[in-house]
């Protein structure tokens, strides 16, 4: 997991075994940025949906891939990002939509200082450029 803000994490595709581990740290909401599917395997929302649910956790679908990039509420995924009553982890294949995702919900006056944070942590930031 990748701190970007008090309110925000970032992390690679999780699992539904994850889920008691990620509340244990005090998260209390969790984003799904990857379409299900990508990969051969790979944990569906809905297991880690229901994972989230066993452990009191708010579970939110926002699957984007370059194609659909930033999706279709990006204003309402900001709030949540920046919702002073959550602690979120956003995930999908490594972290690097919802990093974009994230510097694509700041204002324009903090693009650049989040950008620079995403890239010091070793974020390919190419789908908020083009964005």
């Amino acid at each position: 997991m990748y701190q970007l803000t008090d309110t925000l994490s970032v992390a690679a595709q999780i699992t539904p075994q994850d889920v008691p581990g990620i509340a244990a740290q005090g998260i209390t909401a969790v984003v799904c940025n990857r379409p299900d599917g990508e990969v051969p395997q790979q944990a569906t929302m809905d297991e880690i949906e229901a994972a989230c649910n066993a452990t009191g956790l708010l579970f939110v679908r926002y699957p984007v891939t370059a194609m659909d990039f930033p999706g279709p509420d990006l204003e309402g995924l900001g709030d949540l990002f920046d919702d002073p009553g959550q602690s979120v982890l956003a995930y999908c294949r490594t972290g690097t939509r919802c990093a974009n995702l994230w510097v694509a919900t700041r204002d324009p006056a903090e693009q650049a200082e989040a950008a620079q944070l995403a890239r010091d942590i070793g974020f390919d930031l190419s789908m908020v450029i083009r964005y």
